[in-house]
């Protein structure tokens, strides 16, 4: 659960899992104080952690020699019905070319990727 609290300068939120917190705004040209993470780069970087935690957990399982991973996520919603999570990654390590595919492969498997992928629904 996040919980989500307005403060000041107006559009700043802090949001916590009641453990962690973290701050959102919008940018100045908005209105905002530019300083936080803007809503949708929140959902790129969810997706982005994501892959990089769920692939160091692929690869720590099947002894991968995976030193480090880097993804850039990118959300593009130019079309009007349909929005894109544009991504690329870059696997740095001791790698053989079977297991940059096995894990460029194994991203399609990332749960909040999976998650994404479905229907989504909202209740108030």
């Amino acid at each position: 659960m996040i919980k989500a609290i307005s403060e000041q300068p107006p559009y700043k939120t802090l949001f916590t899992n009641g453990k962690s917190v973290s701050f959102s705004d919008t940018t100045a040209d908005k209105g905002g104080g530019g300083t936080g993470f803007r809503p949708h780069e929140l959902l790129e970087a969810a997706l982005a952690s994501c892959m990089n935690m769920y692939l160091s957990m692929f690869a720590q399982e099947h002894s991968i020699p995976l030193s480090s991973i880097s993804t850039t996520v990118i959300l593009d919603r130019s079309m009007p019905n349909e929005v894109c999570f544009e991504y690329s990654v870059d696997l740095s390590g001791d790698l053989s070319e079977t297991d940059r595919r096995r894990l460029l492969d194994e991203i399609k498997s990332c749960p909040l990727r999976q998650t994404l992928s479905k229907k989504v629904t909202f209740r108030g």
